[in-house]
């Protein structure tokens, strides 16, 4: 029999994960902050409830996907939060991008009421949810992991155990690491070669076929010349992981010399104002030092 789900949390990325359990047959509660986003999803099929704790106690697993770490402890810890309807038995599954301690921290907090957790964030961006294709990057009890793989292979297509409670979330900061070094590589280059007069469409042409290539390359490269921000990823999201990797690395004395940097490339982009706008923006601050627009000629 399949478990009644609870989502909450509704935005560029939930709505369209919460879209993919109710067309696999689950039975949904939904909240969100936006009463409008709740009635979109109510409109597939959805149940509406008015707080975390509602959710939680109509539903056998829940779900959430939210901004932040202080949202989560929100959604989980709050007076009107999850830990209002804790019951043994109760899964908590959190897909939102936060530190790893608070992962940790809501897990053992929730867990003291039986209510069993997994992290599970999630790569792939506003595409990856759309399509079902998430990477899912999972820190908990193997057991559960298990038991809650089906429901995580109807959003995902790489859904991988890391190890113990937040654990996913150390593998997403890795994630966002590398994602950042592709993304500002790709900005550098393309920024380098229009200073030199070069249509950045023959460079994304060129460095598509090499060993340059990469799949922040083939998803937003094209969008990136065309001067096409519209956000997959919100630049303010990565800005806001680049801070979880770096004080991850400061209470763990690891040094992360271009994660630094990427994290005061992101600061800019922040200070002129792009926060809303996808993370591929980042080209943009490398313009601003240039003076020079990486767009295409075509």
């Amino acid at each position: 029999m399949k478990p009644t789900i609870g989502f909450i949390g509704l935005g560029i990325m939930g709505r369209h994960m919460s879209g993919h359990l109710i067309q696999a047959g689950y039975d949904l509660v939904v909240y969100d902050i936006v009463p409008a986003s709740v009635q979109a999803i109510a409109a597939l099929g959805a149940k509406p409830a008015g707080s975390c704790k509602e959710v939680a106690a109509q539903v056998d697993l829940v779900i959430s996907m939210v901004p932040d770490s202080p949202d989560v402890e929100k959604v989980a810890l709050a007076e009107d939060g999850i830990i209002a309807s804790a019951r043994p038995g109760l899964i908590y599954v959190d897909m939102s991008t936060i530190a790893p301690q608070t992962a940790i921290k809501v897990a053992q907090v929730l867990g003291a009421k039986g209510v069993r957790c997994l992290d599970a964030p999630v790569s792939g961006g506003e595409v990856g949810a759309k399509n079902a294709t998430l990477s899912i990057m999972v820190g908990g009890d193997e057991a559960l992991f298990q038991e809650v793989l089906p429901v995580l292979q109807m959003m995902g297509k790489t859904v991988t155990l890391c190890g113990a409670a937040g654990a996913g979330q150390t593998v997403k900061a890795c994630n966002q690491i590398q994602v950042a070094m592709n993304f500002i590589g790709l900005a550098e280059a393309l920024v380098l070669g229009a200073k030199a007069g070069v249509d950045p469409a023959i460079i994304i042409k060129v460095l598509s076929g090499g060993y340059a290539q990469t799949r922040v390359m083939d998803v937003r490269g094209p969008r990136m010349i065309k001067g096409d921000f519209e956000p997959g990823f919100k630049s303010r999201f990565h800005y806001k992981d680049l801070n979880i990797i770096m004080e991850t690395a400061k209470n763990l004395h690891v040094a992360l010399p271009a994660s630094a940097l990427a994290q005061q490339l992101f600061s800019a982009l922040m200070a002129a104002g792009r926060g809303e706008l996808d993370h591929s923006a980042v080209v943009t601050i490398l313009e601003d030092l240039a003076k020079v627009q990486a767009r295409t000629k075509e």
